[in-house]
């Protein structure tokens, strides 16, 4: 174990890593298993066991997708002012099981009181978590994005999973059993969380140094509104002006959760190689490819070094692939309002193309918020960088609504056109944000 006060630089522990970041990895793995597993057949749950029509269903599945990401703000500020990271997030997991345990029941109201659990739980375990795998780094350290890249393959390795096991418990035997077998995964990374403490430790301990260090380091005349200083407040603008760059990029890539859910059920042929599949599988594509896939980021950040792509030139990166993914789809779209079945194969690589912009956008913006947020306020800043989620999140369920009132190649068409708009203008903008920024790539 690292023993506090050692740099972060000599903890190569794990595959050249702190020791943390292992438990890090699999205690988020479970809790995006227990997530992404019940999201998968979610809005198939509402439009086929209680009988939602497309809009209410979507409605329904765009409040709760989006407060899941609204509440870190919240979760972050209760973290920097009371419960510290640690607390927080082993609070918010206990939520999250309770969550969907309650769903497992079969009464109406259970079924919004488990939501709703889950929404508040992650409100204290996501800003958290990741915080926590900022604090292992010291600054200036270049293998905090890598480590941020592994980090999110733990992510996607339960997000992956998950669909697969829940989502097939789900539509072949019960709702409700896939219900509990998210619930039981989130037990698995409490266990997970507790049992790694210790290796916690020094990162937790070096939170603590760096705001007293900072809070010294601050001189009389020098802070503005809030006790910050000048430079705070431009390197918030720049997580502010990313993260309205970062939602349009959300709002089309959690379409897997919504439009692209009913897509998959309705016009796919949901056989392949003789092998039945299910709608909500189509969900773990996404995870798989982040999976195969960020071990290769990882390396060729720490490859580049210096010379890698800035954050806000990787989420312009983002944009644009993203708003190719659902070019890809246009033709597909058009042959499935003909009445032909599509092959799934259309899906597997239009998410191929969206996990492309993916990884260039969604770890490298953690550890953006760690990098540049003021220490004291880390946890909160992180809950704010996930309202693009919550944004982004909330326009993919409002767009389910359009699946049966409107053609599908202009759905994917108008998708496209507004991300890869999108990140040719942000392209134009990164000087004044890194600007912004004061240094920080």
């Amino acid at each position: 174990m690292t023993q506090p006060g050692v740099p972060a630089q000599a903890d190569r522990g794990w595959f050249g890593h702190p020791r943390g970041l292992s438990t890090l990895f699999f205690t988020e793995m479970w809790e995006r298993f227990s997530y992404y597993g019940m999201r998968a057949f979610l809005i198939l749950y509402m439009t086929k066991a209680l009988g939602f029509t497309d809009a209410a269903a979507g409605v329904s599945y765009g409040n709760y997708v989006s407060s899941v990401w609204l509440t870190p703000i919240l979760g972050g500020l209760i973290a920097d002012r009371w419960l510290g990271q640690y607390r927080s997030v082993l609070y918010g997991g206990v939520l999250i099981a309770l969550g969907h345990f309650s769903l497992a029941f079969t009464a109406l109201p259970f079924f919004y009181a488990g939501l709703t659990l889950i929404v508040l739980g992650t409100g204290l375990l996501k800003p958290n978590i990741s915080a926590l795998v900022g604090s292992l780094y010291e600054p200036g350290d270049e293998r905090r994005d890598a480590g941020f890249s592994i980090f999110y393959m733990g992510i996607n390795l339960g997000a992956f999973i998950g669909p697969f096991i829940a989502g097939g418990l789900a539509e072949k035997v019960d709702w409700h059993l896939g219900f509990a077998c998210a619930g039981i995964g989130m037990i698995f990374g409490l266990a997970q969380y507790v049992l790694g403490r210790n290796r916690l430790q020094p990162g937790i301990e070096r939170l603590a140094r760096a705001r007293a260090e900072q809070a010294a380091r601050v001189a009389p005349g020098t802070t503005t509104a809030g006790g910050m200083t000048s430079d705070d407040w431009r390197r918030i603008a720049a997580v502010l002006v990313l993260f309205l760059f970062a939602s349009l990029f959300w709002g089309a890539y959690e379409q897997a959760g919504s439009t692209l859910s009913l897509f998959a059920d309705r016009y796919v042929n949901l056989e392949f190689l003789g092998i039945k599949l299910y709608a909500s599988w189509f969900a773990s594509i996404q995870a798989g490819f982040v999976i195969l896939l960020s071990p290769l980021f990882a390396w060729l950040w720490v490859r580049l070094g210096s010379r890698q792509p800035s954050s806000p030139a990787k989420f312009a990166l983002a944009l644009v692939f993203v708003g190719l993914a659902f070019v890809l789809l246009i033709p597909a779209g058009s042959m499935a309002q003909q009445g032909i079945k599509v092959s799934p194969m259309w899906l597997v690589w239009a998410y191929f193309i969206q996990e492309l912009g993916e990884l260039c956008l969604s770890p490298v913006g953690l550890s953006l918020v760690t990098k540049v947020a003021p220490v004291r306020l880390v946890s909160l800043l992180m809950g704010m960088f996930f309202l693009s989620n919550a944004l982004g999140n909330w326009l993919a369920g409002w767009s389910t609504r359009f699946v049966s009132t409107a053609p599908l190649t202009t759905l994917f068409g108008v998708i496209a056109a507004i991300t890869i708009g999108a990140g040719l203008i942000l392209f134009l903008l990164l000087r004044p944000i890194r600007n912004l920024m004061g240094g920080v790539r």
